[in-house]
């Protein structure tokens, strides 16, 4: 199983597909499950890609779905992955993309290798790391598995019930451009963006709340006072009102920070998804609990403040949740992936579907 999978993972990730170009990933993925496990592919309007793989030794079996997502961040151009005292890394200048293309690597082993199965619906969705794009939009007339996991998460022992409440806030400060010799005629944008930054509260907020202001632009010339700046910010929690309540602290802030220098400060507040849990008592927590601990690990539940196709498939009414795919420092060139952690991720989907064959 090791050499083969570790061959799969290498050719996924040396296909490049950051987020927005991942066609091609998705057309070669689409041959080789139609030519590895004889599936039934179908590409919605969207670009997602849904496969479904026949029963085996279980052909009434309640189905199940298990989905990861094509895109990577950037840089995730020309990645040669290499192998070094066990572990998998990136040759050069880019991320290694095991976030997430070891999920679906993992994935087509645990089909592969299982004994017995019941019905299988591969997704593979696209745009994930920029706002879960793909899951908002994903088909799911294709699908009959009402339940699944998403195979995104870290920890191999972790099954992600639950997630946060994700406010976007699209901020756009309107001052007075003057050139740099008469101050006195401008207002400065980028001083009011600094102003309500410095004000708000960002950071780690509690046990279940983050705010961030993560990008900053505006000005034009060294010697002018800026007209404009723009800023994207955002917050998370767990708990749906009190997202809401931060996001509006926020949007507080620019807006009289604006106000006291004469400026202009237009907010766009957008909720990117809402808090969801799947309960702990629900099949396919049940499932994937039973598979850790076939797979020799203790499994816990645990809820997370970061995005996962799950928060969006939940409220879209599908029994999901997450398990871990074994990569390590995701997001950087220091992503890693020790070889037998992924092959640990394909032996717990293994068992996955072979405890779903017998239920």
């Amino acid at each position: 199983m090791g050499d083969r999978l570790v061959e799969r993972f290498f050719s996924m990730v040396r296909i490049d597909s950051e987020s927005g170009n991942e066609a091609r990933f998705i057309e070669v993925t689409k041959k080789r499950l139609e030519e590895e496990l004889s599936a039934a592919c179908t590409v919605d309007a969207h670009g997602n890609l849904v496969a479904k793989v026949a029963p085996k030794g279980a052909a009434d079996a309640v189905p199940v779905f298990l989905a990861a997502h094509a895109d990577t961040v950037k840089p995730g151009v020309g990645i040669e992955p290499v192998v070094e005292d066990g572990v998998i890394r990136s040759k050069g200048d880019t991320i290694l993309g095991a976030d997430d293309k070891a999920g679906l690597a993992a994935i087509v082993e645990g089909i592969l290798t299982a004994e017995r199965r019941p019905p299988v619906e591969i997704v593979v969705t696209l745009g994930e790391e920029v706002g879960l794009v793909g899951a908002r939009n994903l088909d799911l007339s294709l699908l009959d598995a009402k339940r699944g996991v998403i195979v995104d998460g870290t920890a191999l022992n972790e099954v992600i019930i639950g997630g946060p409440t994700h406010a976007s806030l699209d901020v756009e400060i309107v001052g007075k451009a003057a050139h740099a010799a008469d101050p006195a005629r401008g207002i400065s944008a980028i001083r009011v963006a600094a102003e309500a930054i410095t004000r708000l509260q960002e950071g780690k907020l509690d046990e279940e709340t983050v705010a961030n202001v993560g990008t900053i632009e505006g000005g034009m010339i060294r010697n002018g006072v800026p007209g404009r700046v723009t800023i994207e910010a955002e917050c998370r929690s767990l708990d749906h009102e009190k997202c809401l309540r931060q996001a509006e602290a926020m949007k507080t802030a620019f807006e009289e920070a604006a106000a006291r220098a004469g400026a202009t400060a237009n907010v766009r507040v957008r909720i990117e998804y809402e808090a969801s849990r799947t309960p702990e008592d629900s099949s396919i927590v049940r499932l994937a609990k039973r598979a850790i601990s076939a797979a020799g690990l203790e499994p816990e539940t645990q809820v997370m403040l970061g995005g996962t196709d799950a928060l969006i498939l939940s409220g879209r009414g599908l029994e999901t949740a997450v398990l871990g795919a074994g990569g390590e420092a995701a997001h950087s060139i220091d992503e890693r992936i020790p070889v037998a952690e992924l092959q640990k991720v394909a032996e717990i989907l293994r068992h996955l579907l072979e405890i779903a064959a017998d239920e």
